[in-house]
């Protein structure tokens, strides 16, 4: 019962949103039902502590905690990583930055062979900067704009962005931390041993896609769809040529001070953007010679904030409310236990235990949660048909980012979007052939040297 209730709200959510209903209402509602299904039919409270005394207000109470829990930590950073992007634009930093790449990029003579390299250099930042939304906003304010002013598309440029950190990798990583403990491995040697082999066949997979399906659904759009952000910008301001760095020195000063360096330092997304911020207006204030009317610029930071917050945040909160109701009524635990009793031998139990996990992302719009939901029944799993627990547990760890990024209601699909201005959901129409392209690529060649 529980399912068919699951799958009925799953359904309807989906119609809804597909005939552009509300988003963020439309999933609200949904989670709130899931959640009163998983307290009529499993006595489930939705709190482990009851924030309110009553299961049936705690769903408000839980909503709340959502709001608050996104607002404070990755709502943060999306809102203060846009609202630097804005600034950027606002002060001719984001433009002088594009005229100093055009030239050199472009004696490539192909704007789609940049746009895919563009996804290796983002997974390779994806090590030292493990965050998928950070990452994803950060390559927005600084290769974005290149991307677009080369010829590629909004949709094309945004796209391979929101992938950019679609295997999550290296021992920042808090999913390859997990898998690694889980299997009993040092996470370094995880990295080394197992992820890298996978991963290079996975990325040179993902930029081959990327390459062809962003050229080729690029040739179909108008002539319209192309440099919008660029083509639609207030007069051109003349800066110095020094103001093209502006836009990279967060990326600067995460790379400095992290465990690349191996810097005792850390400093995280918000504060880079705060101390660029600042650094930007002593800057702008000194080349204006108008502190005053520099310092009430701050409007533009916190009006950018507020617009990220309205469409964005509130999107990821509700993303997050409707995930929880499908675990609350049962659905995950459904799956876990089908799984267990399935009775497979070593590789199909790999594709149905990658498979439940690629299904949870894509539904829950997150890699974390339902990797962490499973990763504990891999060794039991694992040993029932022989394997090495870490052969099982890879493939599903790295199948959680590739299918986070087919979901348009992940965080990092969210964000990227909201900056650019279109659609997350055009976005996955685009993601989802290089992502079905790599995921194949890391059941295969994990099979290929492990299985």
């Amino acid at each position: 019962m529980n399912f068919v209730v699951a799958i009925l709200v799953i359904l309807i959510v989906g119609y809804l949103i597909v005939k552009k209903y509300h988003a963020q209402g439309v999933l609200i509602i949904g989670g709130a039902a899931l959640l009163l299904g998983g307290i009529l039919l499993n006595n489930s409270p939705v709190m482990e502590k009851s924030a309110t005394g009553s299961l049936y207000l705690d769903i408000f109470a839980q909503l709340s905690k959502n709001f608050i829990k996104t607002s404070g930590s990755l709502g943060l950073a999306i809102m203060i990583v846009s609202a630097f992007a804005k600034y950027m634009d606002h002060i001719g930093a984001s433009n002088a930055l594009v005229k100093l790449s055009i030239k050199p990029l472009q004696k490539l003579n192909s704007p789609y062979i940049v746009l895919a390299l563009s996804y290796v250099v983002g997974q390779i930042l994806n090590v030292f900067i493990p965050s998928a939304s950070g990452l994803g906003v950060l390559l927005m304010v600084t290769v974005y704009p290149i991307l677009v002013s080369l010829g590629v598309s909004s949709l094309a440029a945004t796209s391979v962005i929101g992938t950019a950190a679609c295997l999550d990798l290296g021992p920042a990583s808090g999913n390859a931390v997990l898998a690694s403990k889980t299997a009993e491995m040092d996470a370094a040697l995880y990295f080394a041993n197992y992820q890298i082999p996978v991963a290079i066949v996975t990325v040179i997979v993902i930029t081959i896609l990327h390459y062809i399906v962003n050229k080729k659904m690029d040739a179909k759009l108008d002539t319209t769809s192309f440099n919008s952000n660029i083509e639609s910008k207030e007069e051109e301001k003349e800066v110095p040529k020094f103001y093209a760095f502006l836009p990279i020195i967060p990326l600067l000063i995460i790379l400095v001070f992290s465990p690349l360096t191996g810097s005792s330092i850390k400093i995280g997304v918000v504060e880079a953007m705060f101390m660029s911020i600042t650094l930007s207006m002593i800057i702008e204030g000194i080349r204006r010679n108008a502190f005053k009317s520099t310092l009430a610029e701050l409007k533009i930071i916190f009006n950018a904030m507020g617009n990220q917050f309205a469409n964005v945040i509130t999107l990821i909160v509700a993303g997050e409310f409707f995930a929880l109701g499908l675990t609350k009524i049962g659905v995950i635990s459904a799956l876990i236990e089908s799984t267990k009793s399935a009775g497979l031998g070593p590789q199909p139990m790999i594709l149905v235990m990658t498979a439940i996990i690629v299904v949870s992302s894509i539904l829950m719009g997150s890699g974390n949660a339902p990797f962490f939901a499973f990763a504990a029944l891999a060794p039991a799993v694992a040993a029932s048909v022989g394997l090495n627990p870490i052969v099982m547990l890879m493939p599903m760890q790295l199948s959680a980012g590739i299918a986070r990024s087919v979901s348009p209601i992940t965080a990092v699909i969210v964000a990227v979007s909201g900056i650019s201005g279109v659609s997350p959901f055009e976005v996955v129409k685009r993601t989802a052939i290089p992502m079905l392209g790599g995921l194949l690529a890391v059941i295969i060649s994990n099979m290929v040297f492990f299985g």
